[in-house]
């Protein structure tokens, strides 16, 4: 499936915005994504498997705060700014 990549990530992905992953579950995709790409999985992912504050994720555009449940064929990864 495809996954959109927020630019603070772009270096894990050698600047590609738009990668392929696959799983049957979200939590399989983001084990792949890692796989894939090293050390990507952490930025996004705390060490108790929750998805980090700053980020966010849409499944087939609905959100998604945890890795449960099944993939899809579209995800979006967003990098939420703050700051002041």
């Amino acid at each position: 499936m495809k996954i959109e990549i927020p630019s603070p990530l772009h270096s894990y992905t050698k600047n590609r915005s738009l990668v392929e992953a696959e799983g049957a579950t979200l939590a399989a995709v983001f084990d792949d994504l890692d796989r894939r790409f090293p050390g990507i999985r952490f930025r996004m992912v705390d060490e108790q498997d929750r998805v980090r504050p700053h980020i966010l994720v849409y499944v087939d555009g609905e959100s998604r705060r945890t890795l449960e449940g099944p993939g899809g064929r579209e995800i979006r990864i967003v990098a939420a700014l703050s700051g002041g």
